[in-house]
């Protein structure tokens, strides 16, 4: 699936973007805006995207905040020396006069100076207005910069990072223009996008680790153990096999195997009647603990999977428990958990207001589950729908009071935690 790119950009610029934005390894998205304040809800309309691009720096500070909150990768495109080496020429070529009265509003002075050395241009009189944050929510400030340094017969010109500085000033028969963008600065900007999306893309191939701890649970397990027992072996290595894990270690009574999303796969289709435990129990005739640990790195994963192991080994009878990257205690498992379907579905029409058929198909969910907290992904996952839709029924069941926030769990190293659910009956 090809990551998707928000392009945020001015009205007048659409056009030239999107001849540019063309890339096979990418979707693009356009956003375009007459005023900046308009990117509020512009940014809330992208919500499906994966990276967002800003074509103006100013704006994208607007929004910058919102944007994190969302952890959505952000690129803008930044004043360089190209840039404004560009947009002089242009000036000359239009104009037909030398840059020796202008005034700029820029985020870095550096590229000016640098241009303006290079050049041999510091005598010039050129006036720099670096702007910041706070400047973004209001341009009244920068428009009555040039505006006084008009009125006071200092410049000529005006060069402006804002389209809408530059209509402004345009109003008040102050001639601008806007600081031009380069298509190689769009091109730039794209492939920066194309290789943050190789990263982002990376970064949701890698799987979470699991690791399993098995443990028979008797004095009597020194003889009764898993290296000297040819049939526990066997049932334990089919078990690594058809779950793409591996066994790592024997010890006397203990085994530990090491897995990945195909074992944790297994683990969540088999909540309510674990097949591994059971197996054991009566082929060892002894009471088994299994503790599953999960993280995004092998030390993270071994120290939740002695916390589920501590857990079933507690309790005298068989027990199978695993603890997620949160330390969410989920078990235990294979020990099939009653609620009441009938009070359930009750709440589903009538809270949550659903129909019949998504009512019994969330009954179904939950039942296969275990009734053990669930997030939005499991859900699209098991009914094969979009993550919108998911999230939509979700919504539906939180208004309805009929499930709540029960946790969280982070299956990847960047991005947001998902938050996981429970029946609130």
């Amino acid at each position: 699936m090809k990551m998707k790119v928000a392009i945020f950009c001015p009205s007048s610029m659409l056009s030239r973007v999107k001849k540019i934005a063309v890339d096979k390894e990418l979707e693009f998205m356009f956003f375009p805006y007459v005023q900046t304040k308009e990117l509020f809800y512009q940014v809330e309309k992208a919500y499906v995207c994966d990276i967002y691009l800003f074509t103006e720096q100013i704006p994208y500070l607007l929004v910058k905040n919102k944007a994190v909150k969302k952890t959505t990768p952000c690129i803008y495109i930044s004043l360089n020396e190209y840039m404004l080496l560009t947009t002089l020429s242009l000036l000359k070529q239009e104009r037909e006069q030398n840059w020796n009265r202008i005034s700029m509003d820029v985020c870095d002075v550096k590229p000016v100076y640098n241009v303006l050395s290079e050049l041999d241009l510091q005598d010039n009189d050129i006036y720099l207005l670096q702007t910041n944050e706070s400047m973004s929510h209001d341009f009244s400030s920068i428009v009555e910069y040039h505006q006084r340094l008009w009125k006071q017969g200092k410049i000529d010109y005006v060069l402006t990072s804002l389209k809408e500085v530059e209509e402004k000033l345009k109003q008040k028969e102050i001639p601008a223009r806007k600081i031009h963008t380069p298509s190689l600065n769009i091109k730039l900007a794209i492939e920066e996008a194309r290789q943050v999306a190789k990263l982002r893309q990376y970064q949701l191939n890698t799987t979470q680790i699991v690791i399993g701890y098995i443990q028979l649970k008797s004095t009597e397990a020194k003889v009764q153990s898993f290296d000297s027992n040819v049939q526990l072996r066997h049932i334990i290595e089919e078990f690594a096999h058809q779950n793409n894990a591996c066994v790592v270690i024997y010890k006397h009574n203990r085994v530990m195997l090491f897995g990945t999303n195909s074992m944790l796969d297994h683990i969540k289709q088999h909540y309510r009647d674990f097949p591994l435990l059971h197996v054991i129990e009566r082929r060892s005739q002894l009471p088994v603990a299994i503790g599953f640990g999960l993280g995004l790195n092998a030390k993270r994963a071994k120290e939740n999977a002695k916390t589920a192991l501590k857990a079933c080994l507690g309790e005298n009878e068989s027990k199978c428990y695993l603890v997620n990257e949160n330390q969410d205690m989920i078990g235990p498992i294979g020990i099939t958990k009653t609620f009441d379907t009938s009070k359930l579905y009750q709440a589903l029409i009538h809270k949550a207001r659903l129909n019949n058929e998504i009512s019994y198909n969330f009954i179904q969910f939950v039942t296969l589950r275990n009734n053990e907290p669930f997030s939005s992904h499991d859900f699209a996952l098991h009914y094969k729908v979009t993550k919108r839709s998911a999230e939509r029924t979700i919504n539906k069941l939180l208004a309805g009071k009929v499930i709540k926030v029960t946790g969280e769990e982070k299956p990847y190293i960047r991005g947001r935690p998902r938050k996981l659910f429970s029946l609130n009956l």
